[in-house]
């Protein structure tokens, strides 16, 4: 019998240790895809955050390094410059990166800078506790706002896809989801085009990934995944919000 489908070898033979039906689990089996289909073993530098992927980098035969709370677009732009012959993966979550690092993603995008990346939206801080996030949706309950998110208090929240995209050095912003096969595939194709964006000089490329959190919604994985679809998609859309390549057609 043929193999179909098998663990990509670009990843390490360490144990994912995410919580039960979490979506960074997919997104990294994805990306470990899209490096070895793409022959970017050796020349992949990944830039992790702190927050659920802070260990991310036993899982991958590929060079990679952690940044401080918030500061992997500022790192990753030294890297980049320094080595633009490399590929620079930027992967983030909603805690650390519109909270903790929001200048620097910000920053890096005003610059046009010739990186990608990936921004986990699961709305809620997800390994320090279930606490509010900027992404948190107006209601949502968390360990910070046990009666909901108000705007009085929180204001609301905020699309990151739509805002990155309105910045002129963004060439590429797109939100997929997690929620199914056909989503899955999507969320595959979407990281691969901000890649090959990078790989051909261009700007910044964001991809925004909607990503259940069993264990900070208090969800088993099942609803998890239906609770994008019935309450995260009114608020965060899927879609291409940019993409310069279609716009010079």
């Amino acid at each position: 019998m043929s193999i179909v489908y098998e663990r990509p070898h670009v990843l390490t033979d360490e144990q994912f240790t995410f919580c039960g039906g979490c979506g960074h689990g997919i997104i990294n089996r994805l990306i470990g895809e899209i490096i070895e289909e793409e022959h970017l073993e050796e020349k992949t530098i990944l830039v992790w955050p702190i927050g659920c992927s802070v260990y991310s980098d036993k899982y991958y035969n590929v060079d990679s390094i952690c940044a401080l709370h918030g500061r992997a677009p500022a790192l990753a732009t030294g890297i980049k410059r320094a080595l633009p012959e490399n590929m620079v993966l930027v992967y983030q979550g909603d805690g650390d990166m519109v909270s903790e690092g929001m200048a620097e993603i910000v920053h890096a995008a005003i610059r046009g800078e010739k990186f990608s990346v990936i921004f986990v939206n699961n709305a809620i801080y997800g390994m320090t506790g279930g606490q509010m996030a900027p992404t948190t949706l107006m209601g949502q309950k968390t360990t910070t706002s046990p009666y909901g998110r108000s705007d009085e208090n929180a204001g609301k929240p905020l699309p990151m896809a739509e805002f990155i995209s309105n910045i002129a050095g963004c060439y590429y912003s797109e939100r997929v989801t997690l929620t199914g096969p056909a989503n899955v595939r999507k969320t595959k194709a979407a990281i691969k085009k901000a890649i090959h964006n990078q790989l051909e000089g261009k700007g910044l490329s964001f991809v925004e990934v909607l990503s259940p959190c069993p264990t900070g919604w208090n969800m088993k994985p099942v609803k998890a995944m239906e609770w994008i679809e019935t309450n995260m998609l009114d608020m965060y859309p899927l879609g291409v919000f940019k993409d310069l390549d279609k716009e010079a057609e």
